[in-house]
């Protein structure tokens, strides 16, 4: 991770409060025994006095491992109470935090690593019948001194390996003034994280935010959806995204609410937790909430705790909203829209909004927050007009990590975020998104970029030409189709490609088709005419 800025050091009793660690450590002082995190798979229950030492712990640990302020630990782990400890403890130490999103694989991982400078990555041994240390084998990882796995269960042979409990037994020897000047050289405006997401190009992009931005995100999350300490909160995807993460495990704990940690969304469960835990607010894509409602064993389990739904992620049904408030009883379903670049969070449905407007919108801009549709003259689009969504509010990213170029294009002189959506805005400022510059779509819930599927894709031997679009699709809303131009004389067949993604991408990148084509259509300047191939069944 390049410098940003040296660590203003602060004399202890002016040490600023607006970080994340000192956040944190405040509300687990207030809410003590109290239940901070379950960890489902297996049980384990983890108080808030019990997060808040053991996060101090990891810290003297990272410090103890040689990290130095605003160097870059990488988190490529499961769902669980030590995600949230290795985060915390990276942080107070004054590292920047990397998260990896587990259904990455090591090409991936190790383009993210080398990048960002990660010097120290945390990873299961295994994980899902993967062995994640040996997925980084032959990557040639020079900066990353070290890996540090939370079971021993690898046959991985570069890197040099330390397992958790021994990593975390090693800082006990760092004094506890080696810990507070850390944390005294934290401020608002320290880079507190590093966010990875794929753009246009097709290389993955990381977008930079502070202390003060991931706060504010978590904050708007907590202050929209109601979110307190007599909440018991279940998040849908990995700790890695914006979502699980300033909306998720950070946010529950700031409101000192209880979190769920899983790692599996099995519909059976789910009921099983749901009704077992008492859960009353819970995020879920569109597929597990029509998993659950087709349960036939469904009204075995009591329900009556949830008060609060949030989903999205892709198009939601105005069905399923309706069935989830009548026959799950959930009073609020909750939609809303966001980018990475703006932490996630832009614009929400309220309670009391119609199913209507909870299905065909995105919502409202959230508090802080301001919204336009834009035409291509830069003038605002009229109500009802289509126009690109431009975004303005004070946690969007710093830019992008080494690339001005790349920020210059979506971040303005006036600070608004130009998004790459088109949408328009109703006479109430609900929100609808109709159309994505980017190409973008959407499986189940992840972000899925044509351009770097397709830049990989073109690395395989026999494909001369590659154009990826998504398509509809009953269970996932999206999932990818694969259109190919093969070398002269090559063998290609559509078995091998998919053995090849699956080898080389995170699941949901993987092309659930590939069609051979003779030639790609492009149009006059040489652009493919992905439309086309969209209406191609």
């Amino acid at each position: 991770m390049p410098e940003m800025s040296p660590p203003e050091m602060i004399p202890p009793e002016t040490i600023p409060r607006e970080t994340i660690p000192h956040r944190v450590f405040e509300a687990c002082e207030r809410h003590g025994s109290k239940t901070a995190i379950v960890d489902v798979e297996p049980d384990r229950r983890v108080s808030f006095t019990e997060l808040a030492q053991a996060a101090r712990g990891a810290a003297k640990a990272f410090i103890a491992a040689g990290l130095q302020p605003r160097q870059a630990v990488g988190l490529w782990a499961p769902n669980s109470s030590v995600w949230a400890v290795a985060a915390l403890g990276a942080l107070a130490a004054g590292g920047v935090l990397v998260p990896l999103n587990t259904r990455l694989r090591g090409p991936e991982v190790a383009d993210i690593v080398r990048r960002a400078g990660v010097r120290l990555l945390i990873t299961p041994g295994e994980f899902l019948s993967q062995d994640y240390p040996a997925m980084l084998d032959g990557h040639g990882l020079s900066d990353l001194t070290r890996l540090v796995t939370l079971d021993g269960r690898s046959r991985a042979r570069d890197l040099p390996r330390v397992e958790w409990p021994d990593f975390v037994a090693a800082g006990a020897a760092t004094p506890d003034e080696a810990l507070a000047a850390r944390l005294a050289g934290l401020g608002p405006d320290t880079v507190a994280d590093l966010m990875f997401t794929s753009g246009t190009t097709g290389l993955p992009k990381g977008a930079i935010f502070t202390h003060r931005k991931t706060l504010l995100a978590a904050r708007l999350f907590i202050e929209v959806n109601g979110l307190s300490a007599t909440d018991r909160y279940l998040p849908f995807g990995p700790f890695s995204h914006t979502a699980s993460y300033k909306g998720g495990w950070l946010a529950s704990l700031l409101a000192g609410a209880t979190l769920f940690a899983r790692n599996t969304a099995d519909g059976r469960a789910t009921l099983r937790l749901v009704s077992g835990e008492g859960v009353t607010f819970m995020a879920a894509p569109p597929t597990l909430l029509q998993t659950l409602l087709a349960d036939p064993a469904r009204a075995e389990f009591d329900l009556s705790s949830l008060r609060c739904v949030s989903t999205g992620g892709t198009m939601v049904p105005l069905d399923l909203v309706r069935r989830v408030r009548e026959e799950l009883g959930v009073g609020h379903v909750a939609t809303g829209y966001g980018l990475t670049e703006c932490e996630g969070t832009a614009t929400f449905t309220r309670p009391g909004d119609p199913p209507e407007i909870v299905a065909r919108t995105a919502g409202r801009a959230a508090p802080g927050i301001e919204i336009r549709c834009v035409r291509a003259d830069g003038s605002d689009a009229a109500v009802d007009e289509e126009g690109e969504v431009f975004i303005r509010t004070e946690k969007t990213m710093v830019g992008y990590l080494d690339d001005p170029e790349a920020t210059a294009a979506v971040l303005d002189a006036e600070g608004w975020l130009h998004t790459g959506d088109v949408g328009r805005l109703d006479a109430n400022g609900n929100l609808t998104i109709t159309d994505r510059l980017k190409d973008m779509y959407i499986v189940g819930g992840f972000n899925c970029y044509p351009a770097e599927v397709e830049r990989r894709l073109s690395g395989l031997p026999g494909v001369l030409h590659c154009a990826v679009v998504g398509v509809p699709d009953d269970r996932l809303g999206e999932v990818g189709r694969a259109f190919i131009v093969a070398i002269p004389g090559a063998t290609l067949t559509e078995a091998e490609v998919l053995a090849w993604c699956r080898a080389n991408f995170a699941n949901y990148k993987v092309p659930r088709a590939v069609r051979f084509i003779e030639a790609l259509p492009v149009n006059a300047s040489g652009k493919v005419m992905k439309h086309l191939l969209r209406a191609d069944r």
